[in-house]
C-alpha cells in the first residue's frame, strides 16, 4: 500500500513538472534551464518576432512578488534598449525575445537574472522580480511597425 501511495504522489509531481516547464503561447511557460516564468497575458500573432540586435520600445510595471511597486515607466513614456546587448537585466533580454509587437506578457525573474545580491535603488537585493507587464512593444527596424494600443 505505501509503494502504491508513493508511486501515485511521484507520477503526480511529474505530471505537474511536465506542466509547468511546459511551452505555450497563450499560458505560463517556465525552462528550468534559466529559472525564468513567462505568461503571455495578451496575445498577438505576427510575421516577426523580436530577436537580439532589435532596438525595442515597451512600458512596464515592475513589483517584487510580494506585490511592492517599485518602478515603472512614466504615464505616455516608453523604455527603449537593444535587445540581448546586455543594455538591462539578463531576464528581460531572454524573457522579452520572440515577442509580437502590441504583445503582453508578465515575467517572474529570479535574482541571478534580475539584480543579484546587491541593493539596486528601491529593489532589495536578492528579490524576484515580478509582474513586469510588457504593455507594447514597437521595433525602431524596417521589418517591424510600431502598434498603438
Amino acid at each position: 500500500m505505501k509503494l502504491t501511495s508513493l508511486l501515485l504522489a511521484l507520477s503526480s509531481a511529474a505530471t505537474a513538472l511536465a506542466a509547468a516547464t511546459s511551452f505555450s503561447a497563450t499560458s505560463t511557460t517556465a525552462s528550468p534551464a534559466d529559472g525564468i516564468t513567462i505568461e503571455v497575458t495578451h496575445k498577438v500573432t505576427c510575421d516577426r518576432k523580436t530577436r537580439n540586435n532589435d532596438v525595442i520600445s515597451m512600458t512596464y510595471a515592475l513589483s517584487l512578488l510580494d506585490g511592492t511597486k517599485v518602478e515603472s515607466t512614466a504615464p505616455g513614456e516608453t523604455f527603449t534598449f537593444t535587445l540581448g546587448a546586455g543594455e538591462v537585466i539578463q531576464g528581460w533580454d531572454m524573457g522579452l525575445t520572440d515577442m509580437c509587437v502590441g504583445e503582453k506578457r508578465k515575467l517572474t525573474i529570479p535574482p541571478e537574472y534580475g539584480y543579484g545580491l546587491d541593493t539596486v535603488g528601491p529593489i532589495p537585493g536578492n528579490s524576484t522580480c515580478a509582474k513586469v507587464n510588457l504593455v507594447t512593444i514597437k521595433a525602431d527596424t524596417d521589418a517591424m511597425k510600431s502598434h498603438a494600443l
